[in-house]
């Protein structure tokens, strides 16, 4: 079984060229936690899928999702996930915390927590947008509800970080002339500095990328 999940994986996942090499590396370590008899939960799914075994939930019903519940008040029994994923979530949750403890709840004794959250990111209402994780801030949250961080890491370079808010700033530059071209300047800006993002690949290894990384991932056990 965990030879088809990593083929599986490979060809979904890896194809996805948003995904940088360590969310990749972290989601695949993850996935084959899972065991021939576990279920996994993706807590804000969204149209991600990570096969039959990880159950989606979102806030908004979908051909993708399978329950429709707040992170805060998840409808399932204590320990009944071996893995819980969740990613680019809890900035839109009123209560982090509370959800992380949630998460905490539904996942088995020795089971694992994969949390992916923006640090350096603009507004991005969806449909709501509170928060900013440093990786000082993603590992208290883990470990506050009670889960051991086994590995944190940069999961959007510094490059893709600079990269996204130098696209808001040029279409705010634009649009604040002319607001009726915002969306189209933001388009045009997207397209031609595109190229700063493979900068990550020399970045991500530099001491101090922490300070303008574009987000973070932590893998955690309870």
């Amino acid at each position: 079984m965990k030879g088809g999940l990593r083929q599986w994986f490979v060809r979904t996942v890896y194809a996805d060229q948003n995904s940088s090499v360590s969310v990749q590396r972290a989601l695949e370590k993850t996935l084959l936690r899972l065991g021939d008899n576990d279920v996994g939960l993706n807590v804000g799914a969204g149209f991600t899928r990570f096969g039959p075994r990880v159950f989606n939930v979102d806030l908004e019903l979908s051909p993708s999702i399978g329950c429709r519940a707040r992170a805060e008040s998840l409808p399932f029994a204590n320990g009944c996930f071996s893995i819980v994923i969740s990613q680019e979530t809890l900035e839109h949750v009123i209560d982090p915390p509370a959800a992380i403890r949630e998460m905490w709840r539904v996942t088995k004794p020795g089971g694992t927590l994969y949390l992916q959250l923006p640090f350096v990111i603009g507004y991005h209402p969806g449909p709501t947008d509170y928060w900013r994780f440093s990786k000082e801030g993603i590992r208290t949250l883990a470990e506050k509800a009670g889960f051991t961080c086994e590995e944190t890491g940069i999961a959007v370079g510094p490059a893709t970080g600079f990269y996204r808010i130098t696209v808001e700033f040029f279409a705010l530059l634009v649009g604040g002339v002319c607001p009726c071209i915002y969306r189209v300047a933001k388009g045009v800006a997207a397209l031609m500095l595109f190229p700063l993002k493979l900068l990550d690949s020399i970045l991500v290894s530099v001491p101090e990328a922490d300070r303008i990384a574009g987000g973070y991932y932590l893998i955690a056990r309870k």
